[in-house]
């Protein structure tokens, strides 16, 4: 079959390479049409309980973390010039398009009974002119309590501006244009007054997170080829080669760009390290490709000769290789989780694409240029390599138990480190604690507890039920809000309960002693009469804060990123106090919101990726059983794979590495990689057996066969990798390192445990 694959190949070179030249360029201009997320990755499927929950409140109320938030910690709140730059800065940002409403301490509400009437109004009429005025809001502003531990901390002299975004608004591109504006209004107040200001909330993260990934595609694109071509140029020296690769993997990624945009996916975190990683993945192919090009050159000189050999022994080797790497990426689709699906279907999908692109270009430009004057032998008669593949010839002739013994011990101690890997994560976990993303969110939750949603719904049963049976709920929420109190993860809540008790206070004069939840008979006539109640005049406030059927209250917190573990212990000890408080109710409660959602998102890819792990060995093993008759040498064939995740999780446990989405990531990835290796030399030492060698002279033969090129691969792969090192997020980074770690030791299994393993079992036939 690769004999006729070779002839049609070469019998029809323009044709080929026109198909190529012709896909290259449709992919690439559906890749013009790719455009970044812009919303929130779902990643639990819309059946889990959870996903369910959090779709039922947008329902009903909207999404949440559409808030972001501008503060700062001065005394000088109520100078004159801070306080009239803050109010200007408040009025162009409410202003802004996309921007539903802004609130800080220059633009307050506050409630007045008039009569037999009620108002909402804003406390600020006009900007002040005067330190007076400013000093009479100051008064204002200060005896309303429902303020205080939302929009100002008097203790620690800290306040926000809180932004509310429109939804649809807050979803697309328009909303980095938003938050610049904003950043650019605070960088003049900052610059102003000299004082620092601090930007979080979702949109603000979001926004940057985005930025960052659209950057760094365009970045480690750009460092892949550099650290790949330059490590192509060392080990050949050769220009040309380094061409042929580039070029390649640059069809290969202009076809993974065009493949997410005929699918209709965005650029997300993970999506936006497609490109780069087929720049590293696809290099090795063109390495094993020229390498054996290059040695049949140095054997018998005849070019088209050396073509046919190059594609009939490398290319069902580097097809089940590259099946091997795509499985490994593949099995992400078994997650349920479309963020992962994305990118495994498309990586897996680019795999073969690249492999294919390689086995018809490399051939073909092969043969339009001339023969190399040193027919290639320079990197392959390197003494030092030869020299190097002596000795570990003759460790695994002479040396087996010394082998088996090194790698048991290195495995026993991973194994250690592999006990002391933490499972946690957190929202803003991938950024370095010295980003101003993760600053700006600690001196929030430091100053207001947090700025990630938490949602509590309570549902009464009934139409109209929040103020039946005499506004029975309203005095059990004020219960779960104390009940909350105990809790330092959790901010000020906004509730109807919290509106109300504002009203009450306007009630009676204004009196800050009466910020509290009235007795029954006047909450009634609260409700009746004024605009937070069951009115025709009811506030907007109000209706936010409950369905527009009144049967559904909600009680919005914000709270510190505390971790997926911290926040499971706060739920388990949370969950049944809130059921004890409303047992024997008609009203049912339930706990959501994002905080909650990523709770059960980081569980859920951790669980399905470990599943995916599992479904990656054994799918991989498959492909070696289809090709290789002995089952014992097929299951332990694994083993070189295997050891090296090992050897990756023990140095994540001993450098405090947790397990969490983007680092369990490396395992499928990195098994399919090493797999790479084994199915190389395997395919080397079932051929040196088919001619008429026994097992030990055969073993010889494959690790000179292919040791210089698993090398090669190894470094280019390892270099390829580590150029992820230079990301903004930690998750990103280790994921470089880590599988360029895993590539490094699988390279040394490969060449030293594996025929190691191969002669002990040399009874069997492969």
């Amino acid at each position: 079959m690769w004999s006729k694959i070779t002839r049609t190949l070469l019998a029809y070179r323009l044709f080929w390479v026109g198909a190529m030249v012709l896909l290259t360029a449709v992919m690439a201009y559906l890749g013009t049409r790719i455009q970044l997320s812009y919303q929130i990755a779902r990643v639990l499927p819309l059946s889990d309980s959870t996903q369910y929950q959090y779709e039922r409140f947008k329902q009903r109320f909207g999404a949440d973390g559409t808030l972001m938030v501008v503060g700062w910690q001065d005394n000088r709140w109520f100078d004159l010039p801070v306080y009239q730059s803050w109010y200007d800065m408040n009025e162009k940002v409410r202003k802004l398009s996309g921007v539903k409403e802004a609130m800080s301490i220059t633009r307050l509400y506050t409630i007045e009974k008039q009569d037999t009437s009620w108002a909402i109004r804003p406390l600020t009429g006009k900007r002040p002119d005067t330190q007076a005025e400013v000093d009479s809001l100051k008064n204002q502003v200060l005896s309303l309590p429902f303020y205080e531990g939302l929009l100002y901390n008097p203790k620690s002299h800290a306040t926000l501006m809180a932004i509310s975004f429109d939804e649809k608004k807050l979803n697309s591109r328009d909303r980095i244009a938003i938050v610049e504006t904003i950043r650019q209004y605070g960088k003049e107040f900052s610059e102003k007054h000299n004082i620092r200001i601090h930007y979080s909330g979702l949109p603000s993260i979001r926004t940057e997170v985005m930025k960052k990934v659209s950057g760094e595609m365009k970045l480690f694109m750009a460092l892949a080829a550099l650290v790949t071509g330059l490590m192509v140029w060392l080990m050949f020296r050769s220009f040309r080669i380094v061409w042929i690769s580039l070029t390649v993997v640059i069809m290969g990624v202009s076809v993974c760009i065009g493949t997410l945009a005929a699918f209709g996916y965005e650029i997300t975190l993970l999506t936006g390290m497609l490109p780069p990683l087929l720049i590293v993945i696809g290099v090795p192919n063109c390495i094993f490709l020229v390498n054996k090009y290059h040695e049949e050159l140095a054997a018998h000189g005849d070019k088209q000769r050396a073509l046919e050999v190059m594609i009939r022994q490398i290319g069902l080797s580097a097809l089940l290789a590259n099946v091997t790497t795509a499985i490994g990426f593949g099995v992400f689709y078994f997650t349920n989780s479309r963020l992962l699906m994305e990118f495994g279907v498309v990586a897996a999908i680019c795999v073969l694409a690249v492999y294919v692109i390689c086995m018809i270009m490399v051939p073909i430009i092969l043969s339009y240029l001339p023969v190399p004057s040193d027919s290639g032998g320079h990197t392959l008669s390197e003494s030092r390599w030869r020299g190097l593949l002596n000795r570990v010839d003759f460790l695994v002739h002479n040396r087996r138990k010394l082998i088996y013994v090194t790698i048991t011990v290195i495995t026993i101690i991973s194994s250690l480190g592999l006990l002391m890997v933490r499972v946690e994560g957190y929202v803003v976990d991938d950024l370095p604690k010295n980003d101003p993303v993760y600053e700006d969110l600690r001196f929030v939750e430091q100053q207001f507890k947090g700025a990630l949603p938490l949602e509590i719904m309570i549902d009464t049963g009934k139409p109209k039920g929040v103020f039946a049976d005499a506004g029975r709920v309203l005095y059990k929420v004020r219960a779960l809000e104390r009940l909350m109190d105990d809790y330092p993860e959790f901010s000020k809540p906004s509730s109807l309960v919290d509106v109300i008790r504002f009203g009450y206070q306007a009630y009676r004069g204004g009196d800050p002693k009466y910020f509290v939840l009235p007795p029954a008979m006047e909450l009634k006539k609260l409700a009746e009469d004024s605009p937070l109640g069951t009115g025709n005049n009811q506030s907007s406030l109000a209706k936010s804060l409950m369905d527009s059927t009144q049967q559904t209250i909600r009680v919005s917190y914000q709270m510190a990123d505390i971790g997926s573990i911290r926040l499971q212990k706060t739920m388990n000890s949370l969950r049944p106090r809130i059921d004890s408080l409303f047992a024997g109710t008609p009203y049912k409660v339930s706990l959501t919101g994002h905080s909650l959602v990523f709770l059960k998102s980081n569980d859920y890819l951790l669980g399905n990726l470990y599943e995916s792990l599992v479904i990656a060995i054994l799918l991989i093993a498959l492909v070696g059983m289809v090709l290789f008759r002995s089952i014992p040498i097929i299951i332990l064939s694994k083993l070189p794979c295997l050891i090296p995740l090992v050897v990756t999780a023990g140095i994540m446990g001993y450098t405090d590495i947790a397990f969490k989405p983007s680092t369990i990531l490396i395992f499928s990835i990195a098994f399919g990689l090493a797999s790479d290796g084994t199915v190389y030399f395997l395919t080397s030492y079932r051929r040196q057996l088919t001619f008429g060698l026994e097992p030990p002279a055969a073993i010889t033969g494959a690790i000179h066969e292919t040791g210089i090129s698993l090398i090669y691969t190894a470094l280019v792969l390892a270099g390829g990798f580590v150029v992820f090192a230079a990301s903004s997020f930690g998750g990103t980074a280790a994921l470089g390192i880590l599988v360029a770690t895993t590539v490094l030791m699988a390279c040394l299994t490969n060449l030293v445990l594996l025929p190691a393993l191969l002669l002990s079992l040399k009874r069997y036939r492969v």
